[in-house]
């Protein structure tokens, strides 16, 4: 989340960001399947993950811990960076109970039928449209902007939670994917945007013919749900 205007950082997220160590997690899990002397690094890091992001007054995960690098510090901002810890890398972080939370508190505050929104409705900076000048897109572009290639990570981590089963698989096929195909016959023909607006109708914004936008319902429906 890079967006910035002259000296003004929009999303700094400064500490350990969620999607941060989800990543670094899985390479340690990649690497230890490679050699043994990554295994207790990787474990003793994903119990520290499990402990110290997850968020038991939200049932979700923090966004951020050890804010500005102030140890123990927390930011309970809801963005869709968690659900990487579930989906979208190849290791899911969190116990079964944990993950199901995840994933419905995503569905429930962050789907659109066509992706993502990068930050909750309820939150204090969200923005409902992307339009205005440099300063307003900016700062609109990562405050609940719509994102359609989240759709990969969360449809997912969705599947995962429900045991990866043929039945799981075609329900999120119709529920998640064939909306956002409906869209390749609009805005740029063919292909899928790079953003679109929070609210309905959810105007596609940005790049017309986004390939990680594509790339993503490409990945969905030739491996995750094939």
């Amino acid at each position: 989340m890079d967006a910035k205007v002259g000296d003004w950082v929009v999303t700094p997220r400064i500490g350990k960001p969620v999607e941060i160590q989800a990543l670094w997690l899985n390479a340690l899990w990649i690497g230890n399947q490679m050699s043994p002397e990554w295994k207790e690094l990787f474990t003793r890091g994903r119990a520290s993950f499990r402990s110290r992001f997850w968020n038991e007054n939200a049932q979700c995960l923090f966004d951020v811990v050890d804010v500005d690098f102030r140890a123990g510090t927390t930011d309970a901002t809801f963005r869709p960076n968690q659900i990487f810890a579930v989906g979208g890398l190849p290791l899911c972080l969190l116990d079964d109970n944990q993950a199901r939370r995840v994933v419905q508190a995503v569905e429930e505050r962050l789907l659109t039928p066509l992706g993502l929104r990068s930050l909750a409705a309820n939150e204090r900076d969200y923005k409902s449209r992307y339009e205005g000048g440099v300063w307003e897109r900016d700062g609109s572009y990562h405050q609940g902007t719509v994102w359609p290639w989240l759709i990969g990570g969360f449809v997912e981590a969705w599947v995962r939670v429900r045991g990866g089963t043929a039945e799981a698989k075609e329900e999120a096929r119709r529920r998640f994917v064939e909306p956002l195909m409906e869209h390749l016959n609009r805005a740029g023909i063919g292909h899928l945007p790079e953003i679109a607006d929070a609210e309905a109708p959810h105007t596609p914004r940005g790049c017309p013919w986004q390939a990680w936008s594509v790339g993503e319902v490409l990945r969905l429906s030739q491996d995750v749900l094939a």
